[in-house]
């Protein structure tokens, strides 16, 4: 019985992270309609990214002490009635402000599914299971894209895609609801049931007293940065810059998000064999490989590739470096720069493509390449300090 127990809350948690991939996914390929719906220019989508991220970084912060107060399970069902809500808005936003206003409720409610659940695996289960559960996030922003780009395809307006993914946000609500109690008895790790756990005993200022706790957290904002710029940007840059046909660039921008997906399937598999500094390292070498390849416009297929290559590579990332914290650490820090981590990188899903967004209004779109270049560069610069931090 308790097999069964867990086996279902592992799969409701698998499918919360699809739809929070579903939830990423959809700008990417619905921003160039939105823009025409509301009449913005192309840096206007760095507003909607720093609302979202306001949500995000207020839900990610405050999580552990909601969830000592209520609760895994409740915590989790208000998030998702909270994100749906928010996504069901933003399909009948009358006004490009209500849709800003609306994004901070889908970052609130994200932002909190996504602390909450990563907190729970990792203290709950093994890294093998911590990167399965990040490969569902990768399945759903795959789909998402590919939900926008066969309802554009039909002739039909974006906001069907956002009312499509707050549907099923709303439905997840409804799972949790039926098993609250199932996740509060999840087992003695979890947070609710274990209120003697080291992030009861070290602070938050302990942890940030930490220098390569500081490190961690500018690694997670530039990567997580980078894998949402080059989900963002490409689809605009291959359609209005290099004349892509739209149906084409969507479809490379949903292998983007099932190569991410990929990743994490297969060193999953193999991070074991390899070593997680030596897997670490291919993969930020490849992600600069991949982002040379965008930005070196001889052909469109190996940009194509090479956008591929980029999710191929920041696959692993996130789960690996997750699982890896107690070890940066201990374990007495690690829940609270598991927070700190998710944060940062929420910030840097906002700041970087919008960021990317400013240059590419100033500068043309061209600069995308090698904005991924040079973040990704910044990006394996970061990682090679912790290493040496740690030796």
């Amino acid at each position: 019985m308790k097999r069964r127990l867990e086996g279902l809350l592992i799969g409701i948690a698998f499918l919360s992270f699809v739809v929070l991939g579903m939830s990423s996914g959809l700008l990417g390929v619905a921003w160039p309609s939105i823009r025409e719906s509301f009449g913005l220019s192309l840096d206007a989508v760095g507003i909607l990214l720093i609302a979202t991220t306001i949500g995000y970084l207020l839900s990610s912060f405050s999580s552990g002490p909601v969830i000592s107060r209520i609760g895994v399970g409740t915590l989790l069902m208000v998030s998702s009635v909270v994100a749906g809500a928010g996504l069901l808005g933003c399909s009948l936003a009358p006004t490009w402000w209500a849709m800003v206003l609306l994004g901070v409720s889908v970052g609130m409610g994200s932002g909190a599914i996504d602390a909450g659940v990563n907190t729970y695996f990792a203290t709950n289960h093994s890294a093998s299971l911590m990167n399965w559960l990040h490969a569902n996030f990768g399945l759903g922003a795959a789909l998402g894209p590919a939900i926008v780009t066969a309802v554009l395809s039909m002739g039909q307006s974006w906001r069907w895609g956002y009312a499509t993914v707050g549907i099923l946000q709303a439905l997840l609500a409804v799972c949790f609801g039926f098993t609250l109690d199932q996740w509060r008895l999840a087992g003695p790790k979890s947070l609710g049931a274990s209120p003697s756990s080291p992030a009861d005993k070290v602070s938050g200022v302990d942890t940030l007293r930490l220098p390569v706790a500081w490190l961690g957290i500018a690694l997670f904002f530039i990567f997580v940065g980078v894998e949402s710029a080059a989900g963002q940007w490409p689809y605009t840059l291959f359609t209005e810059a290099r004349s892509v046909a739209p149906g084409t660039a969507g479809l490379w921008i949903s292998i983007y998000w099932g190569s991410l997906t990929m990743g994490r399937i297969v060193f999953g598999v193999v991070v074991d064999r390899l070593g997680v500094l030596s897997t670490l390292r291919t993969c930020m070498f490849c992600v600069i490989l991949g982002s040379a390849f965008v930005w070196w416009n001889v052909a469109d297929i190996l940009s194509f590739l090479g956008l591929a290559l980029i999710g191929f590579s920041l696959g692993p990332l996130f789960p690996s470096l997750i699982s890896d914290t107690p070890r940066r650490l201990g374990a007495a820090h690690a829940p609270n720069a598991i927070g700190f981590q998710v944060a940062a990188a929420s910030l840097g899903v906002a700041l970087l493509p919008g960021l990317a967004g400013v240059l590419a209004e100033d500068l043309g779109l061209e600069v995308i390449g090698p904005f991924l270049l040079v973040a990704s560069i910044v990006m394996s610069v970061l990682y090679e300090m912790i290493v040496h931090h740690r030796s």
